[in-house]
């Protein structure tokens, strides 16, 4: 296998950023796809557990387990809807929004030492062409 291969790369450098952005969030209790879900769902939009799962591309059950165990935690709550009885809105708790402010500067952090190797032109541009490729979330 050649190291230039573009699947190998792209395999490899989010390996290797999933592990610092893993690590920075350690502290707070949470792994890096909780922390998206957190992150989604702290809207002032309201946000069903649907709607949030659409977004991010995961189904129906893992987002169930996901908003479980959030909720464990004390992070998310479930409320009714305020335009739809048939749904519930998930929703940060206030330990929630208070865990989410650290991890994001902790994913800040991680990131930037994942980038850091590359000048900020470089990781800008980087940022740019991923953009590119990957197709904006649905709905």
């Amino acid at each position: 296998m050649s190291r230039r291969r573009l699947g190998y790369l792209l395999k490899h450098a989010n390996l290797r950023l999933s592990e610092l952005v893993g690590a920075a969030l350690a502290p707070y209790g949470i792994d890096g796809r909780e922390f998206a879900v957190l992150a989604l769902l702290d809207s002032p939009v309201p946000m069903s557990q649907l709607d949030a799962a659409r977004r991010l591309g995961i189904d129906r059950t893992t987002m169930v387990a996901m908003v479980d165990a959030l909720e464990r935690k004390d992070l998310v709550r479930r409320r009714p809807h305020p335009d739809d009885r048939r749904k519930n809105v998930v929703e940060p708790t206030e330990r929630g929004h208070r865990t989410l402010g650290g991890a994001r500067i902790a994913v800040d952090a991680a990131e930037e030492e994942f980038l850091s190797t590359l000048s900020g032109g470089d990781a800008g541009l980087l940022r740019d062409v991923l953009e590119r490729l990957v197709p904006p979330p649905a709905g």
